[in-house]
């Protein structure tokens, strides 16, 4: 990747994405970068980033309007290590049964009947009672 990209250094890490766009006045609001991130105006190490408030640390690239920024930990500053991506299992198809027992129990209360339309207003009638 021969990219030219312009270097960022952070005084601590990790920094929000929502809050480093902040910090380097690509928003002037924290709802204006949560609004970019949103809309897909962000990628982070060259994938689209949706995650307001993924946690940014050194090494990792942010690129925003055909620029990259690359980012690096300041010399006096401690790294803070990576957590490790969560191992998420396969969540297994939800069974028939058991939704359509949960469809029986509510289909067995009653409710009262409405009174009818009101001809000039087109309203239901309220009851208080």
């Amino acid at each position: 990747m021969n990219q030219e990209y312009v270097e960022i250094e952070l005084e601590e890490e990790p920094i929000e994405l929502c809050n480093l766009l902040k910090v380097l006045d690509f928003a002037e609001t924290g709802g204006q970068a949560k609004q970019l991130i949103t809309l897909g105006y962000i990628a982070v190490n060259n994938e689209l980033c949706t995650q307001k408030r993924r946690k940014i640390y050194s090494g990792d690239t942010l690129h925003f309007d055909g620029e990259v920024f690359m980012l690096t930990l300041a010399e006096d500053a401690i790294p803070n290590p990576r957590p490790p991506e969560p191992v998420t299992p396969p969540k297994a198809p939800k069974t028939a049964t058991k939704s359509t027992a949960n469809k029986s129990k509510s289909g067995n209360k009653k409710r009262k009947k409405q009174g009818q339309v009101d001809s000039k207003t087109g309203r239901k009638p309220i009851s208080f009672g």
